[in-house]
C-alpha cells in the first residue's frame, strides 16, 4: 500500500527597477521551485509495478480459454470412449449367459484364458514368420498367424473378469487391429510386418491405458 505527499510548486519573483526615466518595473523570475513528492509504501518500501494490473486482467481470459479447451477435449474423449465400448460390446465375443463371469482373478479359468491369449499371440508370430508349416506361397496358416491377435488373443483376454482399464484397452484394440491388417498390405505385403504392427499396437495400448510408463517413472 503506497502513501504519497505532494507539495504544490512554488515560484519566487524579484522586482528589478529600471532607469529612473522609466516608470515601468519588470518582474523577472529568479527561481522556480519544483514540486516535492514523498512516497512511502507499507510493503517494505517497494512500489508494485503497474504491469501487474494488466497481467491480472489478462489472467481470467487465458484461464477461461484453457478451461474451455480442456473441457472440449475431455468431452471428445468421453464420446470416443462411449462409441468404442458400444461397438466392441456389439460385435466382440461375450458371455452367452447373463450370469456372473466365472473367470474371476485368481481362479483357474482366469489363468487358462490368459495363457491361451498370449500363447495364441506367440503361435501367430511363428506362423506369420513362416517358421511353422513353411511354404513359398501365401497360405491359410500364414493368414491365420497374421489375424491371430484379433481372432484369439483379444477374445481370450476379454473373456476374463478383467479391470475396466484393461477392458477398455481391449475394446480399442478390437477396432484398431482390423484397420491395421487391412491398411498395411496396401503399402507392403508382408505377414510378419502386419503381425509385428499388431503386437506393437497391443502393448502400446496396454501401456497407455494401464499406465505402465507412469509407474516406471
Amino acid at each position: 500500500m503506497t502513501f504519497c505527499l505532494i507539495s504544490p510548486p512554488l515560484r519566487v519573483f524579484s522586482s528589478i527597477a529600471l532607469a529612473p526615466s522609466s516608470n515601468l518595473t519588470h518582474g523577472l523570475p529568479l527561481r522556480r521551485a519544483a514540486s516535492l513528492r514523498i512516497c512511502a509504501t507499507a510493503d517494505g518500501g517497494k512500489e508494485a509495478p503497474e504491469e501487474e494490473e494488466e497481467k491480472e486482467t489478462e489472467s481470467p481470459s487465458s484461464s477461461s480459454s484453457s478451461s474451455s479447451s480442456s473441457s472440449s477435449s475431455s468431452a471428445l474423449g468421453k464420446d470416443l470412449k462411449k462409441v468404442v465400448n458400444k461397438t466392441a460390446a456389439t460385435f466382440a465375443p461375450r458371455a452367452s449367459t447373463a450370469s456372473k463371469n466365472p473367470a474371476l482373478p485368481g481362479t483357474t479359468l482366469y489363468k487358462v484364458f490368459e495363457v491361451q491369449g498370449y500363447a495364441s499371440m506367440l503361435v501367430g508370430g511363428v506362423l506369420s514368420f513362416n517358421l511353422l508349416f513353411p511354404s513359398t506361397q501365401p497360405d491359410l496358416w500364414r493368414l491365420m498367424g497374421m489375424w491371430s491377435i484379433w481372432m484369439f488373443t483379444i477374445p481370450s483376454l476379454r473373456a476374463r473378469d478383467c479391470p475396466p482399464k484393461e477392458k477398455e484397452a481391449l475394446n480399442y484394440l478390437f477396432l484398431i487391429i482390423p484397420l491395421l491388417n487391412v491398411a498395411i498390405p496396401f503399402f507392403w505385403k508382408s505377414f510378419p510386418l502386419v503381425w509385428s504392427a499388431d503386437t506393437l499396437a497391443f502393448f502400446a495400448m496396454y501401456a497407455w491405458k494401464l499406465g505402465w510408463l507412469e509407474r516406471t517413472e
